[in-house]
């Protein structure tokens, strides 16, 4: 259970960093403001994109590692 927790846990920073530089990209790239784009990316990325993206790969780490353990499980079991 710890194992899974890490693992879910640096999913989840992992894709914090990823969505943040991927949506601060996407928002300097579409956005429409002339005045503070760059500051929009940024506290987009960090504040919005970022966490979103923190939470669904930590949930999508921590349910697949589970599943991954429940797959491995059943193949011993018919042995």
């Amino acid at each position: 259970m710890l194992k899974r927790l890490l693992i879910a846990l640096a999913a989840g920073i992992a894709a914090y960093v990823v969505g943040g530089i991927l949506g601060g990209w996407l928002v300097s790239l579409l956005s429409s403001n002339t005045h503070d784009r760059s500051i929009e990316a940024a506290m987009t990325g960090a504040f919005v994109i970022g966490p979103l993206a923190a939470v669904i790969g930590f949930v999508a780490a921590f349910v697949l590692s589970d599943r991954r353990r429940g797959l491995a499980a059943s193949t011993d079991d018919s042995r």
